[in-house]
């Protein structure tokens, strides 16, 4: 679509939220597109987003709306500098400054995001060594290898973030450990189940203590039911619960996600996007799990309810001390998060260590260039990053 849109040499490009779903690596790349057809033939562009360091890297005037209201407008140094209207304030406030949380733990004198369970008495409940995960053969294609000899391994109470572009093998890994996917090679063990001999009997029983978060937390409800009813059911199917008991653990559940109770009885298309990813995670975490998947949880989400939401995550991480992979493109979440990263390309893990490190000090190429990608909300800060950005895409082929 974006090839499309650009395919004229338009004069007046109108981009709405064009780089939302694109890892930052991809994103970048467009970026350096739009911003070249804007140098080439004097185009105007319209840039539509919340993506708050898009907007650093790229505007020059910013305009910020709420309920239908002009509230702010101004260069975009003027406006980041010196926001006036409270919500433009608030929105800014919400932003995840990348490489922030890695300086203020350096600063503190820590190392890594301090874990709700310490080092000594943490059990492994996800090990993965040399995992091999392949998509079957279809017709003419042959079969596909997307992941590639991985090994990675995820304590209780441990937040591990899983990052990557689109395609390397991220959300693949993330389906085999709950089971959706079988293994091809390789050994993967999920809270001390063998997942390549588990049975039917034996998934079952997992599934009680492993939890996934949807990208798309409009899809992943069941539209004919309230949504009381979908954070009741595993409840209900794994321990049959029910009457006035499954109510009150739901109401207990709607109390731990900050919703309130009444919205039991909504439906998933009365509810906001950030509603929505609420009570997924309420349905994920319904069982109390040892495990929990979380697939791109705040992708889809502008920048004060993402906000919202990973504080709520950070919360219920600390208060259940639950061990968690974090799947995301998004640099800047995950920092926030996670005590170590693993970085993922072509279906290969190409960099794993702790946060600090693996942002601050990356060592695989393709590292560098995806921390050099992550823009920030700071039109100045960012000027900077993207010329050491632009460098490293050149230096690497990337027209």
């Amino acid at each position: 679509m974006i090839a499309q849109a650009l395919a004229c040499d338009p004069t007046l490009l109108i981009a709405d939220e064009p780089t939302t779903a694109l890892d930052v690596t991809v994103q970048a790349e467009i970026l350096k597109l739009i911003a070249d057809l804007k140098d080439r033939i004097d185009s105007g562009i319209v840039l539509i987003t919340h993506d708050m360091g898009v907007v650093a890297d790229m505007a020059d005037r910013m305009v910020v709306m709420k309920d239908g209201r002009i509230v702010e407008t101004g260069t975009t140094a003027d406006v980041f500098a010196r926001p006036q209207h409270p919500y433009t304030q608030q929105l800014l406030a919400a932003v995840p400054h990348f490489g922030q949380a890695t300086r203020t733990q350096a600063r503190d004198g820590a190392t890594t995001r301090p874990d709700p369970v310490p080092t000594e008495k943490r059990e492994p409940v996800l090990v993965i060594e040399d995992l091999v995960l392949e998509y079957p053969k279809r017709g003419s294609q042959p079969v596909f290898r997307a992941v590639d000899e991985v090994s990675l391994e995820i304590g209780e109470g441990e937040v591990v973030g899983l990052v990557g572009e689109s395609g390397s093998g991220k959300t693949t890994i993330g389906r085999a450990v709950v089971g959706l996917l079988p293994v091809a090679g390789g050994r993967l063990m999920v809270d001390g189940v063998d997942m390549a001999d588990a049975n039917r009997r034996t998934l079952r029983d997992l599934r009680r203590r492993v939890g996934i978060v949807f990208q798309d937390p409009g899809s992943s409800l069941n539209p004919r039911i309230p949504v009381g009813e979908s954070i009741g059911e595993p409840l209900h199917l794994h321990t049959g619960v029910k009457g006035k008991e499954l109510s009150q653990r739901v109401e207990t559940l709607l109390d731990q996600v900050h919703l309130p109770r009444a919205m039991r009885n909504r439906y998933p298309h009365e509810l906001s996007g950030g509603q929505r990813q609420r009570v997924g995670i309420a349905r994920a975490l319904a069982l109390e799990p040892r495990l929990l998947v979380a697939d791109e949880p705040t992708s889809a989400l502008d920048v004060s309810v993402q906000a919202r939401v990973l504080d709520l995550f950070s919360e219920l991480q600390a208060q259940h001390g639950f061990g968690c992979l974090f799947i995301s493109h998004d640099l800047a979440v995950v920092e926030m998060l996670a005590s170590r990263i693993a970085v993922m390309h072509h279906g290969k893990l190409v960099e794993i260590g702790p946060s600090a490190q693996v942002i601050n000090h990356p060592k695989d190429p393709y590292t560098q260039r995806l921390v050099a990608a992550v823009p920030v909300p700071d039109p100045v800060e960012q000027r900077a990053r993207r010329a050491r950005r632009d460098a490293l895409l050149d230096d690497a082929g990337v027209s």
